[in-house]
């Protein structure tokens, strides 16, 4: 799959790969703390102590950047991997099962997918007395899952009717194994694609949330949400504040759908065909 990703997806996978490791050593070589304070340099822009500039106490606003990346990354990838979990592995089992399971479980899919999502994002957010990393993670991935679950599904009702399950049936095989070795490897290019997309749409969720106060407790640890709490007052006279941290979701998320779109047009055969010259396509 490497060789198919093409540019746009490598581009992606590099961005995604070069802020994340910011983020996790970048704080561990600067020479400044989180909150350290420095009154004698407070509220000035980028310079070469510090390129980011400083906020309104003189803490090192690009050490706060990196330091609350590591909580935006946090919740990108553990809600992408809550929600893929649940969307594809409720997906794969109601179109496997059909019937009343498939029936119920896409019931319930349904009341997530009615309600307008960000309502419910904040009704969720307020019943916390204190929200969290895994209290964002569940609110994002409760609401995440159900796309999945319906892209997952149409395939298991499309695949499970093939000629090698049927083999498989007829084999003995149960339905745990078809599950594993036929369905989910057909629904691949969703799954893959969706997780992907996932990181970068929590990453932005979780920042409209912080900046309506009603993500991560600003008292804790910082998230680049958390950063951008206070903006429309301080874009005018101290922009870097601003700048910089909506700068690292904004290219965290274009760099996640960069990825997102390369691993499913790379995984989906019918994507490769249609990118591939006439001469090299199957014939009809």
């Amino acid at each position: 799959m490497a060789r198919r990703l093409g540019w746009a997806g490598w581009v992606g996978v590099a961005v995604l790969a070069f802020i994340a490791l910011a983020c996790l050593i970048g704080p561990e070589l600067s020479p400044y703390g989180v909150a350290e304070q420095d009154l004698a340099v407070r509220n000035q822009g980028p310079s070469w102590q510090h390129p980011f500039g400083t906020a309104t106490l003189g803490e090192d606003v690009m050490t706060q950047v990196l330091v609350a990346g590591r909580i935006s990354l946090a919740i990108g990838f553990g809600t992408a991997l809550v929600a893929t979990l649940v969307g594809a592995g409720l997906g794969l089992l109601a179109g496997w099962r059909g019937g009343w399971v498939d029936g119920a479980l896409s019931r319930f899919a349904e009341l997530f997918l009615i309600v307008p999502a960000f309502v419910v994002l904040i009704v969720l957010a307020l019943t916390f007395e204190r929200v969290g990393v895994a209290e964002v993670i569940l609110i994002l991935a409760i609401l995440s899952w159900p796309p999945l679950f319906r892209l997952s599904r149409a395939s298991a009702l499309s695949t499970r009717e093939t000629g090698h399950v049927e083999a498989a049936r007829a084999a003995g095989a149960g339905g745990g194994r078809i599950l594993w070795r036929h369905l989910l490897p057909a629904a691949t290019p969703e799954v893959a694609s969706f997780a992907a997309l996932a990181v970068g749409v929590a990453i932005l969720a979780e920042s409209a949330l912080s900046f309506l106060s009603l993500g991560i407790d600003p008292d804790g640890d910082p998230s680049w949400g958390t950063l951008l709490i206070g903006a429309p007052d301080t874009i005018e006279d101290r922009p870097w504040l601003t700048v910089f941290p909506g700068l690292a979701v904004v290219l965290t998320v274009l760099a996640a759908a960069l990825v997102g779109d390369a691993v499913r047009a790379a995984l989906d055969p019918r994507s490769r065909e249609a990118r591939a010259p006439v001469g090299e396509r199957p014939a009809a």
